[in-house]
């Protein structure tokens, strides 16, 4: 049995977005598509004539959202399944549950805020720390990006090897190209370097960090050898470099821990950086 693509949905324009790229994906996938609304229950009542308890609006706004969500799912890919799923708990922890049986679980990039909200920073940075399937974050400018490059982080952490599995697997997929940037000067900014330039043997570093990104490359080229890649290091952060790289990219894929100093890809800098600024949608794959 296909996985499952899942999408949170809280009723927002981001979440309807993430609608859409899902929709796309599972036609591509030809996977079943999940929506999920997750509210708090709550004991207060409303100042109604009808004696509906907070829970209850909750959850008749949930249901309409489900609703209008299923159908923009249904109007970009009439031949996806799609079921839609109402929790009553915690946003994060319904959706970390979710994704146990998930192929990806599929985010927008700002939501409502509030009991609902689905906020970079908050549900959808838990989700991607603790999620077990690839987790989406669906940022950008709505446009076709058929055959646009995959970009993926690599600095050698597990976290970066199952992002670059991914990449390379997604690329295969689609047919596209791929982008592999090899960070190497997270900790100091180049201005810095710059005022010490007889200190670093730059041309001597740079063909170690080539040869870094070579050796992580080698086992999923010989994988993928139809895979077209372009390797890429660059004497800048990680976030930076990923987020230029991207301004071009269909998707753009990291790790969800790195290993810390002049690599890292950490969730909470450089791939929290990502979910915040980059300009297309951004995959955080978990080792």
């Amino acid at each position: 049995m296909t996985k499952p693509i899942v999408v949170g949905i809280d009723g927002s324009g981001s979440a309807q977005q993430a609608v859409r790229w899902a929709a796309h994906e599972a036609a591509s996938r030809k996977a079943p598509l999940r929506l999920v609304h997750a509210c708090m229950v709550v004991s207060h009542y409303t100042l109604m004539t009808s004696p509906k308890s907070v829970s209850d609006v909750l959850a008749d706004e949930g249901r309409e959202w489900l609703r209008s969500a299923s159908q923009i799912a249904t109007g970009v890919a009439p031949q996806i399944e799609v079921s839609r799923i109402l929790e009553h708990q915690d946003p994060a922890t319904a959706l970390i549950d979710e994704s146990a049986t998930a192929q990806l679980m599929v985010l927008g990039s700002r939501g409502l805020g509030g009991f609902t909200g689905l906020l970079v920073g908050s549900v959808a940075t838990k989700v991607a720390q603790r999620g077990a399937c690839p987790v989406v974050v669906v940022r950008g400018e709505e446009t076709d990006r058929t055959g646009k490059p995959i970009v993926v982080g690599v600095d050698g952490s597990p976290a970066s090897e199952a992002a670059i599995e991914f990449g390379y697997a997604e690329a295969a997929r689609l047919s596209a190209p791929l982008v592999a940037v090899h960070a190497w000067s997270d900790m100091l900014p180049v201005s810095a370097f710059a005022m010490v330039p007889h200190a670093f043997d730059w041309p001597e570093i740079q063909t170690a960090e080539l040869a870094v990104l070579g050796e992580r490359l080698a086992r999923w080229q010989e994988k993928y050898p139809e895979v077209s890649v372009d390797r890429i290091v660059a004497q800048d952060r990680p976030a930076h470099s990923l987020i230029e790289q991207a301004r071009d990219a269909q998707l753009v894929v990291v790790g969800s821990r790195g290993r810390g100093g002049l690599a890292g890809l950490l969730l909470g800098s450089t791939s929290q950086a990502l979910l915040q600024h980059a300009p297309c949608p951004v995959v955080v794959v978990r080792p």
